[in-house]
């Protein structure tokens, strides 16, 4: 199953720099492992914002329900996703 999913950062401010550097390191092992395993597919920034759009082949909504909810960042972040299907028109 392909989910598309915007993911949006919002650290406090007052946040210890050791700890947003702990956080930063940990969330980004825990995406490169999930990126080398094939479900974490993509990965883009999104120009200007502390956010990403990123796309998931996992084999149900609670693995990334999973997923997600693993992320090191997941309390600071606003997260939309929408599932995707194959367009009729696609010639790929």
């Amino acid at each position: 199953m392909l989910f598309a999913v915007r993911m949006d950062v919002d650290l406090p401010r007052d946040l210890a720099p050791a700890e947003r550097e702990d956080l930063v390191a940990r969330e980004r092992a825990y995406s490169q492992e999930l990126q080398r395993g094939g479900e974490w597919a993509h990965i883009w920034r999104i120009v200007g914002l502390y956010s990403n759009i990123s796309i998931f082949d996992v084999d149900s909504n609670a693995r990334l329900h999973e997923i997600l909810s693993g992320l090191p960042l997941f309390p600071f972040l606003r997260i939309e996703v929408t599932p995707l299907t194959a367009h009729p028109s696609a010639i790929r």
